[in-house]
């Protein structure tokens, strides 16, 4: 990792991590990346607790939303952390091994596919298209949308994050993305997933 370890923590840094996981749990790395700067980690925990536990999404689109970031940014730390979770919800793991592979993951549970289609596009087009607009819009409503944008903008800083400190992966789970090595591309494989 590019940060050097924390030896110590402040009672507000303990207070926030302790808020996050709980007394005397050792928290994932991500939250003591974000630790390091307490007046953006109030407002990143606040944002992510809501993307995390409170959005109007079922867990299982929750989940897919942090593999979807997970992928467009190459960060393999935030797919390992959470794709077991994402398929104990009931998101398909054949979809997902497309997905990983930078290819259309082909979901069809229509939510799964909206979302990924809305969250797509926002993503690598930069633009949401009238139809898939629409679509976003019938099934999961203004609010819905917005909590999609929310959670989609959440996890892409958490992933950028990942990468841009090599949090490190978890040293018994595969690598999940055959065209990066650890925190750089070894190809320019990736699909258009």
């Amino acid at each position: 990792m590019r940060l050097t370890p924390l030896t110590s923590l402040t009672s507000e840094q303990t207070e926030l991590l302790e808020t996050i996981v709980g007394p005397g749990v050792e928290p994932p790395p991500p939250f003591l990346v974000w630790a390091r700067n307490m007046e953006l980690a109030q407002w990143v925990e606040n944002l992510g607790r809501y993307c995390r536990g409170e959005s109007r999404f079922p867990q299982r689109l929750r989940e897919l939303s942090v593999l979807i970031c997970a992928r467009h940014f190459d960060s393999q730390s935030a797919w390992n952390a959470h794709i077991q979770q994402a398929v104990e919800e009931g998101v398909p793991a054949e979809c997902l091994d497309r997905l990983a592979l930078g290819e259309d993951p082909d979901f069809k549970a229509e939510d799964e596919r909206v979302f990924h289609a809305f969250a797509h596009e926002m993503l690598y087009n930069h633009f949401v298209t009238d139809e898939t607009y629409a679509a976003a819009l019938s099934l999961f409503d203004e609010e819905g949308v917005l909590d999609l944008i929310g959670c989609i903008g959440s996890f892409s800083m958490s992933a950028m994050m990942l990468n841009t400190f090599h949090v490190p992966l978890r040293p018994h789970l595969p690598r999940p993305f055959t065209d990066v090595d650890g925190f750089r591309r070894v190809s320019n494989g990736k699909g258009v997933a």
